[in-house]
C-alpha cells in the first residue's frame, strides 16, 4: 500500500497523542484517589482513552512513516507509566493482589532499565504482536477493574491473562536482546 504524504503539523499527531497519554496520568491518579477504591467510570474512561491513544499513535506513525526517536522512547514509557501507576493504585485500594504489583512493576522495571543497555549495543526494538496484545489486554482489563465493583472476578481473570502475555512478551524480548548483544 502506498504511503500517504502528510503535512508537517499532522505528522506530529502520533507524538502529540503520546504526550496526551502522559498528561492524562495525573488526571487519572486524581480520579482514582477521589473514588477511594470504589468503581469509577471517570477513571475508567480516562484510562480507556489512554489505551486507545496508544493504539492510534503507533498505527498512525507506522502508516504515515513518521516514526520518531521520541516516539520510540516515549510511547512505551507512557504505557509503562500509565499501567504501572494503575496497578499500584489498584493494589493500594485492595483491588489487585500483591503478586500483580510485583510481576508488573518488576517486568516493566527490567524493560525500562534494560532498554538503554540494548540500544547502546545496537539492538533495534520493534514491537511484537504479542507485546501489543499484552498491552491491549492489560489496558482493557484494568479499565474493567476500574469500572466494576470490588470483588468482581471476570476483570481479574482478564488481567491475569494480560499479565501472562506481558510476561511471555518480556521473556521473548529479553532472549532476543541477549542473543543480539552477545554477537
Amino acid at each position: 500500500m502506498a504511503t500517504r504524504a502528510v503535512p508537517a503539523p499532522l505528522a506530529q499527531l502520533p507524538n502529540a497523542l503520546t504526550i496526551l497519554r502522559l498528561v492524562l496520568i495525573p488526571v487519572f491518579v486524581v480520579l482514582v484517589v477521589d473514588a477511594g477504591g470504589d468503581a469509577s467510570w471517570p477513571a475508567g474512561i480516562v484510562f480507556g482513552v489512554a489505551g486507545i491513544t496508544d493504539q492510534v499513535d503507533g498505527w498512525l506513525a507506522r502508516r504515515w512513516e513518521v516514526e520518531s526517536e521520541f516516539g520510540k522512547f516515549a510511547d512505551p514509557l507512557a504505557d509503562r507509566l500509565m499501567i504501572d501507576i494503575a496497578v499500584i493504585l489498584l493494589f493500594a485500594y485492595d483491588r489487585l493482589p500483591w503478586p500483580a504489583l510485583v510481576l508488573i512493576v518488576i517486568r516493566d522495571g527490567l524493560l525500562v532499565l534494560g532498554t538503554p543497555f540494548a540500544l547502546r549495543r545496537g539492538y533495534d526494538f520493534s514491537v511484537s504482536f504479542l507485546g501489543k496484545a499484552a498491552t491491549w489486554v492489560l489496558y482493557a482489563s484494568i479499565a474493567f477493574i476500574l469500572v466494576t465493583d470490588a470483588g468482581t472476578d471476570w476483570p481479574l481473570a482478564l488481567f491475569w491473562s494480560g499479565v501472562a502475555l506481558a510476561s511471555l512478551a518480556g521473556i521473548l524480548y529479553g532472549v532476543a536482546v541477549w542473543k543480539a548483544v552477545r554477537q
